[in-house]
């Protein structure tokens, strides 16, 4: 199965595919950080280096997401294509982060790129506040995401709680981060566990 966990910057996804991981066996696919050479400059310069961030991305995840298919045991993945394309990259758009030749060129990439590849067995979605995303942005202390703004956020989550509406492309459970702690309770560890389960079995069922 391919399993993939979506939200907003800090929302704990690294953490739940760990926690799962941990539980069910499963090969984890990390939203590798370090290796992004234009992260930094990004937050320092949101409109001179949006599209280098995006295409990079997008290349990433795709490359992710093949390598995933041809596994022969279960992947869970931190962080989605799904996300670049219909969340952070409109968002740069609208703020004026991103020129409009910019997001087409972008977007008429990933829409190809859609045509090639399945949707995630089950995709989670951790629905966040934001004072939740700037506690959690706190406590891991990156230094570059120190200058992440507050309307940044929340247009992030309004446009996440917007695709999430919308998506049909397959299983999908929403987890409400503010009212389970899995990262410190192991109760809500076992709640969120147990929600999964139930749509594991559902995948199980139908084939």
């Amino acid at each position: 199965m391919h399993i993939a966990i979506a939200g907003n910057i800090g929302s704990g996804k690294t953490t739940l595919a760990t926690l799962l991981s941990h539980h069910y066996g499963w090969e984890v696919r990390y939203d590798e950080l370090e290796d992004n050479p234009y992260l930094v400059d990004f937050y320092e310069d949101m409109r001179e280096w949006s599209f280098n961030l995006q295409i990079f991305l997008l290349q990433k995840r795709y490359k992710s997401i093949l390598e995933i298919q041809n596994k022969q045991h279960s992947v869970i993945q931190d962080r989605t294509i799904y996300e670049d394309a219909c969340i952070f990259a409109p968002n740069l758009l609208d703020m004026g982060l991103m020129s409009v030749r910019d997001f087409d060129t972008y977007k008429s990439l990933y829409n190809l790129m859609m045509t090639l590849l399945p949707p995630p067995d089950l995709l989670i979605y951790l629905k966040t506040s934001v004072p939740t995303l700037v506690r959690q942005i706190q406590k891991r202390g990156r230094n570059y995401e120190n200058s992440i703004r507050l309307d940044y956020l929340q247009s992030l989550n309004n446009r996440y709680d917007k695709w999430i509406e919308e998506y049909k492309e397959g299983k999908f459970l929403i987890i409400n981060v503010d009212d389970f702690n899995f990262s410190e309770k192991t109760e809500d560890l076992r709640t969120v566990i147990d929600r999964i389960d139930a749509q594991i079995n559902g995948l199980f069922n139908i084939r």
